[in-house]
């Protein structure tokens, strides 16, 4: 071995290290430090600096594969920025936190493809652009690799697809332009157009803020994604700032960790993006579909599945228009959707704030509690949680931002023992509810006044309650509870929680959180709020739009369903309905909520292979069902197999047992929607029935594959002394069986006979 004083006083020599590896470079007493050379015994060499033992600073690691990284290293990590060039050919220059890529860079795949944007745990993540090789460019936001936000899809052909992106399909409220100068504005499911849409044909007049049109439910438009490249740009600008001024060290200081043997590089940002993924732009097919063969510029269109199932011109014979209402605005109220996301600044900010410190604080009492069946004092005036928030905190409450509160919690050890029932965990419900996200706020109260909130989730509905309601509900409640507990499968609606928020000015506000029976992967095409009574029960054709929940006098389908599931439903619901009435509970409804399915010839008919919708995108779902339970020469938009636990997409709050099939052989099935998933059926979750079109005797019957989703809503109203004077006052005007208010018993037997029509037994 051979050594060397160098002028600093650093030792500089060679030397071979037990384990067989080998160092020749400079030494601070006995460990590497300053300039020197290191070669595994696997023939990975870095030349570079080092400090105290460690590899730091500037440097050049080469791998045996070919592999090789130039730039910054601490402590013995892959950190700060540099250049590394794959075997394949792939290069990849920015920044690295921990041999992972992490904050802005570019990388180039092997195929010529190319990423820049921020990274994050090697994967892209954050604002982004990517080119593939053929010159399609997508901008927008990715998570984890894969395109999800907000984006813009364009192709070289002048298409461009501004939409919500997740998992690397269009998912959401968008825009698409057609080269041709055509538009089509509506909603993606998945990859593929589902649900109502306005088509624009080439010269027809294109509303101008196409942003606030696209607008997703949680606010964010299209406007967001037109300023990626600018905040792309910004950011590779900041980065270039820091590197060639030295400022980066002031902005990234890692811990120091000791270092092992060859450094390991986690390349997990895969090789690229599938070509088929977006590189194909409008087919001719859709742009047949989309073409000007019509002579009306402006139409209205509904999808399901890709599939065109409904096209008219825009206000002609639609109800769609109110007369002083323009196109645009028209849309605008569509495309906003049901709800908006709660922001700092919004109306139901602070109350938002307090409804989530309350029930952090509530649940997180409770749950320690040894779980226990209920007693009668559960359900009393004193079974209450109440609790003072001051904004600077106190002994019991953290600080916060919002006002000063109190809250109240009803009957904790209750709604304990309920989320229980329906496995709901402590730790979920909180961070469901009071997690880092924002509540949902709909857009259309209730006809009774109340406002509704849905968890970021959309797992629960936040109802707030009149106090006669509160009063009525906290009265059912231990009859409720014997009820739930006794029918694993009821129908009535699920409450988890109670509370109540009184302001420093006195305003009290109350609040239900129940269970979202529309917490479900897929669209629900249509709602249905079914009483069984006629007087007021339809809706004004002015008011439809997609977002509409539509009464009984709006519904033109029958439900056929198996036959054993359509006993056990009415067995059921018979159930339901003895209970309410021995509650005197009338003004009840059957919520339904209908996901049409497109059969599968149609499909194939539309060629979606080589459509905008599936343009690749859609070809990364159809590994989604396996193999043996496709069948595209089938005509049904589902099937049903033999249930297999755990390969299963459940519903929201879900117990008790499946429902069997006749056509299964009367065992348990699952239901598989080729394209989509496999979903567990249980009753009035996930049913899959065929819809039958109410039509003139001499029409061709017009019938649809169909999943239900069904469950009893707003059991809060006692049929008391005002609601039998508004029957009395009525009665002299409508006849007294059409009208909502009627005495209970009359109410539950005309509810189940309704239902019935609507459930007829199969022929």
């Amino acid at each position: 071995m051979a050594s060397a004083e160098t002028s600093n006083g650093d030792t500089q020599r060679g030397d071979t290290l037990p384990n067989g590896d080998v160092y020749v470079g400079n030494f601070d007493g006995l460990v590497p430090h300053g300039m020197g050379k290191y070669m595994w015994t696997d023939g990975a060499l870095y030349d570079g600096e080092w400090d105290k033992s460690k590899m730091t600073g500037r440097g050049i690691i080469q791998w045996p594969s070919g592999a090789s990284y130039e730039g910054d290293f601490r402590g013995g990590f892959i950190d700060g920025t540099g250049t590394f060039k794959g075997v394949d050919g792939s290069v990849y220059k920015g920044s690295w936190r921990m041999n992972k890529k992490q904050g802005m860079g570019t990388m180039v795949y092997s195929n010529s493809d190319m990423y820049e944007g921020l990274w994050n745990e090697g994967l892209p993540d954050g604002f982004g652009k990517y080119t593939w090789a053929a010159g399609n460019i997508y901008i927008g936001i990715w998570r984890s690799g894969n395109m999800n936000g907000r984006g813009i899809m364009q192709w070289i052909n002048g298409d461009t697809l501004d939409c919500n992106w997740l998992n690397g399909l269009a998912h959401g409220k968008g825009y698409c332009k057609y080269a041709s100068g055509a538009c089509y504005i509506g909603t993606w499911d998945r990859g593929v157009k589902d649900g109502h849409g306005i088509y624009y044909q080439p010269g027809s007049k294109i509303p101008c803020n196409l942003s606030e049109c696209a607008t997703n439910n949680d606010g964010t438009g299209a406007s967001s994604s037109s300023n990626v490249k600018t905040k792309i740009g910004l950011l590779f600008l900041l980065q270039n700032m820091c590197n060639t001024r030295g400022l980066r060290r002031f902005f990234h200081r890692p811990k120091r960790i000791s270092n092992g043997t060859t450094p390991i590089f986690y390349d997990d940002s895969r090789n690229h993006l599938s070509q088929d993924l977006c590189n194909k732009s409008l087919s001719s097919n859709e742009r047949l579909q989309d073409s000007d063969v019509h002579k009306d510029l402006v139409y209205e269109r509904e999808y399901v599945q890709g599939v065109l199932i409904l096209e008219h011109p825009k206000g002609k014979d639609s109800g769609m228009l109110d007369s002083g209402e323009t196109q645009e605005n028209t849309w605008q109220k569509q495309a906003r959707g049901p709800m908006e996301t709660i922001y700092k600044g919004h109306r139901s900010y602070f109350l938002m704030l307090n409804l989530q410190l309350g029930i952090r604080y509530t649940v997180g009492k409770i749950t320690p509690v040894p779980l226990r069946e209920v007693r009668s004092n559960d359900f009393g005036p004193r079974a209450r949680i109440r609790m003072y928030f001051p904004c600077e905190g106190s002994q019991y409450t953290p600080p916060h931002c919002s006002v000063n509160f109190f809250w109240k919690d009803y009957c904790p050890m209750v709604f304990r023992n309920l989320r229980e029932m329906f496995h709901i965990d402590a730790a979920d419900y909180m961070m469901s509810i009071c997690g880092g996200d924002s509540l949902k706020e709909l857009s259309s109260p209730g006809k009774s006044g109340s406002i509704f909130y849905l968890s970021q989730d959309e797992r629960f509905v936040i109802k707030t309650l009149r106090k006669s309601e509160l009063k009525i509900l906290l009265k059912m409640l231990p009859k409720y509870y014997n009820h739930v507990k006794a029918y694993d499968n009821t129908l009535i609606t699920k409450f988890f929680g109670v509370h109540r928020i009184t302001l420093k000015a006195g305003k009290k506000v109350r609040f239900v959180v129940m269970g979202n029976m529309f917490c479900t992967e897929l669209r629900i095409h249509r709602k249905y709020d079914l009483k069984g009574s006629t007087q007021g029960r339809s809706t004004r054709k002015q008011k439809i739009n997609e977002n509409t929940t539509l009464k009984d006098l709006d519904l033109s389908h029958t439900f056929h369903v198996d036959k054993p599931w359509r006993e056990a439903l009415f067995r059921q619901i018979a159930l339901d309905s003895m209970f309410l009435e021995s509650q005197s509970i009338i003004d009840y409804s059957m919520l339904l909520g209908i996901h049409f399915r497109a059969p599968q010839h149609l499909k194939a008919a539309m060629s979606h292979q080589n459509t905008l919708e599936s343009s690749g995108i859609s070809s990364a779902m159809d590994g989604a069902v396996p193999p043996p339970y496709e069948d595209t020469s089938s005509s049904k938009g589902f099937l049903l197999v033999a249930h297999e636990p755990g390969t299963t997409v459940g519903g929201s709050h879900i117990r008790g047992s499946m429902v069997r099939a006749s056509e299964g052989g009367y065992e348990e099935v699952d239901l598989v929607l080729p394209g989509t998933g496999r979903f567990r059926v249980q009753l009035g979750v996930n049913m899959p029935a065929q819809a039958r079109k109410l039509l003139e005797i001499t029409d061709p019957v017009e019938e649809y594959d169909v999943v239900l989703y069904l469950g009893i809503i707003d059991i809060l109203q006692e049929y008391n002394v005002s609601k039998r004077v508004e029957h009395a006052v009525k009665s002299l005007k409508f006849d007294p069986l059409s009208i909502s208010s009627v005495d209970p018993n009359l109410y539950s037997k005309r509810f189940v006979s309704f239902l019935e029509r609507v459930f007829p037994e199969q022929d």
